[in-house]
């Protein structure tokens, strides 16, 4: 009775130590937009069945060591060949449990990929999203303003953001409105959300990229839709432009705070067209005595001048 009442006390004990290490405040439990929803529904039945078969798993464990425990009369017989319903079942349970985990991936994956269901008629805010070391470029082509290190948009209206790097890779993720996916140079990939309720909400890189990279975060400012029209009049008559010269001190590596323009860089450069410079610096990187660097592949450049007739890799 002693030896039981000790080994309770110890789990006891060992599950309060490692619970209270837990956040209870976990975004991604919080969904504010379907897509959230849907990341966040994938996840808890994940866990449900993680959960049961570590219950299975500790379970047999336990009961095997106490069976076969020292001193006990249990009869031990390692040789299970040609026992086919045990290898039945140890064959056939993983491939349930794969199959149960990676349908429904599969189908929210594609699912993240489109405009959430009852949505579908309205017209799309499109916004594309730069990223630079260390801030992200909010650019409205049909409002022609931009913005730095913040986003606003309007309350259940589907946004579209395309996404592209000036230079380095980073990811993209609004834990409450979507998922993560990642920013590359003359590439775009694009990420529909829609925010259910008005609020603001943190977004940041998830990419290591540099010492910066932790402070590569943004606000994303959900509105009703007359408070974001009422926006987007007052930065069109108030902010200043943004000028070439101006753009490329803001793609430097930095951390910057809010900026607003009454125009777009994607006057004169789209980053995500494949013959777009690459805006990269690897002499402001330098850190610890050793400066950064570019590594080409000498192949793939070669390649690229028999195709295009010229070299596009062009350093700032």
């Amino acid at each position: 009775m002693k030896r039981k009442r000790l080994i309770g006390s110890a789990i006891a004990i060992s599950l309060l130590l490692l619970l209270s290490g837990c956040e209870t405040n976990l975004v991604v439990f919080q969904p504010m937009g379907p897509q959230a929803q849907k990341i966040a529904d994938l996840i808890n039945w994940s866990l449900i069945w993680i959960g049961l078969i570590v219950i299975v798993v500790i379970s047999m464990f336990v009961y095997f060591v106490w069976k076969y425990r020292a001193g006990a009369n249990s009869k031990y017989e390692p040789e299970e060949h040609g026992n086919k319903w045990i290898e039945i079942t140890w064959t056939t349970i993983p491939i349930i449990i794969v199959i149960l985990l990676i349908v429904p991936t599969v189908r929210t994956l594609y699912d993240l990929e489109e405009i959430p269901e009852g949505y579908e008629d309205q017209e799309p805010l499109v916004i594309h999203v730069t990223s630079a070391d260390w801030k992200w470029i909010f650019s409205y082509p049909e409002e022609n303003i931009e913005t730095v290190n913040y986003v606003n948009i309007p309350v259940k209206r589907p946004v579209i953001f395309k996404l592209t790097s000036a230079g380095t890779m980073q990811s993209f993720w609004i834990p409450s409105l979507s998922g993560q996916i990642y920013t590359m140079a003359k590439m775009e990939v694009e990420l529909p959300i829609v925010a259910d309720y008005e609020g603001s909400y943190f977004g940041k890189n998830t990419n290591f990229n540099g010492e910066g990279y932790q402070g590569m975060e943004f606000e994303v400012l959900v509105q009703s839709s007359n408070d974001f029209d009422e926006w987007v009049q007052e930065v069109k008559e108030k902010a200043p432009k943004l000028t070439e010269e101006d753009y490329t001190e803001i793609l430097k590596p930095s951390h910057l705070g809010r900026l607003t323009f009454s125009n777009t860089h994607l006057d004169w450069i789209d980053h995500a067209d494949h013959h777009a410079d690459e805006y990269l610096y690897p002499d402001l990187y330098y850190e610890h005595g050793y400066p950064g660097q570019i590594f080409y592949d000498e192949d793939n450049d070669e390649n690229a001048v028999e195709e295009t007739g010229g070299d596009h890799n062009h350093e700032h």
